[in-house]
């Protein structure tokens, strides 16, 4: 699994809008998905496998989470 590092490519998801500032910021790595707070690009990052953000990215666009 390849690790978050400070060279890590983050993109911003094209449904955030200019001046929302509660966006977040993927990166796509081997084995791996970053995910961190835009608005704190050096806070904490969380990662997850590519199966469970699929399931997690799913549930959000079908209303599953509160």
């Amino acid at each position: 699994m390849t690790a978050i590092s400070d060279t890590t490519a983050w993109f911003k998801s094209s449904h955030s809008g200019a001046g929302n500032d509660s966006c977040v910021e993927v990166a796509m790595l081997p084995g791996i998905v970053g995910v961190r707070d835009s608005v704190d690009p050096d806070g904490p990052k969380l990662a997850f496998t590519p199966t469970a953000w699929r399931e997690l990215t799913t549930q959000i666009k079908n209303g599953g989470l509160a």
